[in-house]
């Protein structure tokens, strides 16, 4: 479909929110003159009363609820004196596309590549052009890949579809609103019956006499009927939409691998989920491992950090790479799913330009650190740029052991609470004096556990006082310097403790919590020497990742 069809098409949509608007309003009106003409004045009022309060939803939606524009696009925006090469393949690319190419380039923080245009006159003119790259998704492709990318960005200019976007997204938020007035003054109105009935209930009970169940069915039921006259034309409106959305990423697909070759653009479309299930995980597991005690990775690593994370799974990568994501395919997607995507193109002739290993995209750009901290400083609130910044070794020492002696904090104070001591030491003596059972009580526990008896209530409280009794025995090896966590990118962080120490320490719990309970064992690890801890090895039954231990 031309580009004037699909204006035409994304004209008579939007023309048809409004012409539903002037249709509602007709109604209420005709409503009005007919209750005027033969019903009795008592209820032509009400009828008249009852239109004006559903003729302002309407009538906000069609005038005054306009799609506003933000401040400041988002990402730092780079000159062509800053960044000369990048510029320079977007330019070449904009050529060989046959579009103008975009006045901004704007870095993010985003594993993705989008284009937008500033159009005029319901996108009959163009405006300005901006294109916003994510510097996590060049961390993870190559230059080949990352002009596949691009071309399929610009081929959205060739194909007017940024024109028209503003026109269409006018159409979804006008509708999404109005919806959600009608159903905002519905539920005040069950609301407020609500409230009359439950006033009214309390007399009834205050007087003796029996309860009746609370019905609030008819209540705002004129603006519900509303609401859903309007999301029968939004559930229609979103289809035809969507259904052009995708349509559109398709050809951009193929503008794509007509520039930059069928292999590149299909590895390129291969790579990007993997590389969002990748970043997902990097700053869940690493980035923010320590934000909540107020700590950071140096600037510019909270998203370039990354890079260390995929240079050292590069099997995990190939695996997802093999199998794209085939995402069940919805009427209101506005993409379609991966995998057809990608089956699309490898199913495109040999071009003879079989994909090859380049250059990293990175290298397009003159300092790439320079860049990172630009984005970070742009994207991080205020108060995570206040945050302490320390090195990643540091970072995983500090997070860990701190996530740690937030786990045990309830074990610590429950010993506080009965010996006075939150000390391990006072935790050893109450197991072998047999008063722990006092301390165990205080946790927190499951509504299963608390209605525990017997040797029942004793195999619940066992696996809760184990894991707090090692996290105080680790954090006791870890405040003298015995032990420490060791940053891995490859695998979970390890947690380093005294030679002989990571063999002996499951035993010494089991046998601490054990029903005849001996902390000997213990006691006697805890008294390894310090020197002890050099050539240490990992303790494997105790050092869960650090997404594990936040949770």
């Amino acid at each position: 479909m031309g580009a004037s069809l699909r204006a035409l098409r994304a004209f008579l949509l939007l023309a048809g929110f409004y012409l539903l608007g002037v249709v509602m309003l007709a109604l209420l009106g005709l409503v009005d003159v007919l209750s005027w003409l033969w019903a009795p004045a008592s209820v032509y009022l009400k009828l008249w009363i009852v239109s004006a309060v559903l003729a302002v939803p309407i009538v906000r939606g069609m005038f005054l609820l306009r799609t506003g524009r933000d401040d400041e696009p988002a990402g730092v925006l780079v000159a062509e004196t800053d960044e000369p090469r990048l510029w320079a393949a977007v330019r070449e690319l904009a050529e060989q596309v046959g579009t103008r190419a975009p006045d901004e380039i704007r870095l993010t923080a985003d594993v993705n590549a989008a284009v937008s245009e500033d159009a005029r006159l319901l996108g009959l003119l163009g405006g300005r052009r901006r294109l916003y790259l994510g510097l996590p998704l060049m961390a993870g492709l190559d230059e080949a890949q990352l002009r596949a990318v691009l071309a399929h960005e610009l081929g959205h200019y060739s194909n007017a579809d940024t024109r028209l976007a503003g026109m269409t997204e006018r159409g979804r938020v006008q509708v999404v609103r109005t919806i959600a007035h009608f159903e905002e003054k519905a539920g005040g109105k069950e609301a407020k019956e609500r409230a009359k009935q439950e006033a009214k209930q309390k007399k009834r009970l205050a007087k003796g006499k029996q309860d009746k169940e609370i019905d609030t069915g008819g209540a705002g039921i004129t603006y519900r009927t509303m609401a859903k006259i309007y999301t029968a034309y939004a559930r229609f409106y979103m289809r035809a939409t969507f259904a052009g959305s995708r349509r559109q990423e398709l050809a951009a697909d193929l503008a794509s691998a007509r520039i930059a070759g069928r292999d590149a653009t299909a590895s390129a479309l291969r790579e990007i989920p993997a590389l969002d299930a990748a970043f997902g995980f990097y700053m869940n597991a690493y980035a923010t491992m320590g934000a909540e005690h107020g700590l950071l990775p140096p600037r510019g690593e909270v998203f370039g950090g990354v890079r260390h994370l995929l240079a050292a799974r590069p099997d995990e990568l190939d695996g997802l790479r093999r199998e794209p994501p085939a995402e069940p395919a919805s009427a209101y997607d506005s993409h379609p799913p991966t995998a057809e995507r990608v089956a699309r193109i490898e199913a495109l002739p040999d071009d003879g330009r079989a994909a090859e290993r380049a250059a990293p995209a990175f290298a397009l750009l003159a300092d790439v650190d320079r860049a990172l901290a630009a984005v970070e400083d742009a994207t991080l609130t205020p108060e995570a740029s206040r945050m302490r910044r320390l090195q990643w070794s540091e970072l995983v020492h500090t997070s860990m052991t701190a996530h740690f002696a937030r786990d045990a904090e309830p074990l610590r104070q429950a010993t506080a609470d009965v010996t006075g001591s939150g000390t391990l030491d006072a935790l050893l003596d109450a197991i072998d004096a047999g008063t722990v059972r006092r301390i165990v009580e205080r946790l927190p526990r499951s509504e299963q556990a608390e209605s525990a008896t017997g040797r029942a209530a004793r195999e619940f409280a066992r696996p809760v006082l184990r894991r707090g009794l090692s996290r105080l025995v680790v954090l006791a090896f870890l405040a003298d310097g015995r032990a420490r966590w060791e940053l891995s990118w490859a695998e979970s962080a390890g947690l380093h403790l005294p030679s002989g120490v990571a063999d002996a320490l499951d035993a010494a719990l089991d046998a601490a919590v054990a029903d005849e309970s001996d902390t000997s064992g213990l006691r006697s690890l805890l008294a390894t020497p310090a020197a002890e801890t050099v050539g240490a090895e990992p303790a494997a039954s105790d050092a869960p990742a650090a997404a594990e231990a936040r949770a």
